[in-house]
């Protein structure tokens, strides 16, 4: 399935149905005395958070909704019908807001939750409804209360526990591929992931957890270079990082620092989540001596590291732990 992260559409709740002119026949009573109903209410529009939705592909065909109008009031006060709502369904995770301004509306990020973004017009009063002992034929009604519209924007961001963030080809695709269900796209070239991919890591029958794949960032991500600029958004998300790096580059540490601060450049905030340093393919490495010398330069800066070959299986379960233990311990904080 393609991934479509934005979509604009346009939206329009229903008018209210006008009320009704209308006399009974009645001996003795002017013109009948009036009994004409209410108009009935316009239908609202309402975003459903869906968690079986995983893309806004939908909104690419659709981008005009257009609720119905409430039912014209009747004779003997019979009110007009109500107008059901119309309930969009997005997926989890989904942010709502006026294109226009930039307004943010809502961020719907669990089910079952629900936005109304418009309310539908009000019925309009039958002219039973204006009778009075000065006016006893009242030979007028109200229209229904318009609808109301609005352009919205909608923007999806990815709801997953782990981030796996780092160049393009630190060997992202091959470690989801080997912690979890997913099966991405792998091969040697740069940017073989070019849409987010999700994973479940089973860690024990009751314990799982669920990574994100994005697209690898480079020097001057945050100014729209490469592709990952396009989905840092969906990290922001994410309650820990874990961070590749290519250990047969001679670049490593440096290329540490070059993530982090494209990190820092999009969004501050961002260097405040826990991270996890994956050295990856330790494979093609002989000599533990080496191994052993880049690992200690990231441990003299701060940062333990894992090494593991996601081609050989090597350090992957000692990983996963890691990354449960952490999780477990966030969410016995907050």
């Amino acid at each position: 399935m393609k991934f479509i992260d934005e979509a604009t559409i346009h939206i329009q709740s229903g008018h209210g149905g006008p009320g009704c002119v209308s006399f009974r026949r009645e001996k003795f009573v002017p013109h009948g005395g009036p009994d004409g109903g209410d108009g009935g209410q316009g239908a609202d529009i309402i975003f459903v958070a869906n968690p079986r939705l995983s893309t806004l592909i939908d909104f690419r065909y659709k981008r005009l909704y257009r609720a119905q109008a409430g039912g014209a009031g009747e004779g003997q006060k019979r009110h007009g019908a109500n107008s059901p709502a119309i309930e969009i369904s997005v997926p989890l995770g989904t942010v709502i807001r006026d294109r226009h301004t930039g307004e943010l509306l809502a961020d719907l990020t669990h089910h079952p939750q629900r936005y109304v973004a418009l309310k539908g017009g009000r019925g309009g009063k039958g002219n039973f409804f204006f009778r009075s002992p000065t006016r006893q034929i009242p030979q007028f009604a109200q229209l229904g209360e318009a609808g109301q519209e609005r352009d919205i924007s909608l923007e999806l961001k990815l709801l997953a526990d782990v981030g796996l963030i780092g160049f393009p080809n630190a060997g992202k695709s091959t470690l989801i591929s080997r912690l979890s269900n997913a099966r991405p796209k792998i091969a040697d070239y740069p940017f073989t992931t070019l849409i987010p991919q999700l994973g479940v890591v089973r860690v024990t029958e009751e314990k799982s957890f669920v990574v994100a794949d994005m697209p690898g960032l480079i020097e001057g991500a945050h100014k729209g270079l490469g592709l990952g600029i396009q989905f840092l958004k969906h990290i922001e998300r994410t309650r820990l990082f874990l961070h590749l790096i290519d250990i047969s580059e001679s670049d490593s540490f440096q290329r540490f620092e070059i993530i982090n601060d494209e990190l820092a450049k999009y969004n501050p905030k961002l260097l405040s989540k826990d991270q996890i340093v994956v050295l990856t393919k330790t494979d093609l490495i002989s000599d533990d001596q080496k191994l052993k010398t880049i690992r200690n330069t990231f441990k003299k800066k701060g940062h333990a590291a894992h090494l593991i070959s996601a081609v050989q299986g090597q350090g992957i379960e000692q990983l996963i732990y890691d990354i449960s233990g952490r999780l477990n311990h966030d969410s016995s904080i907050s």
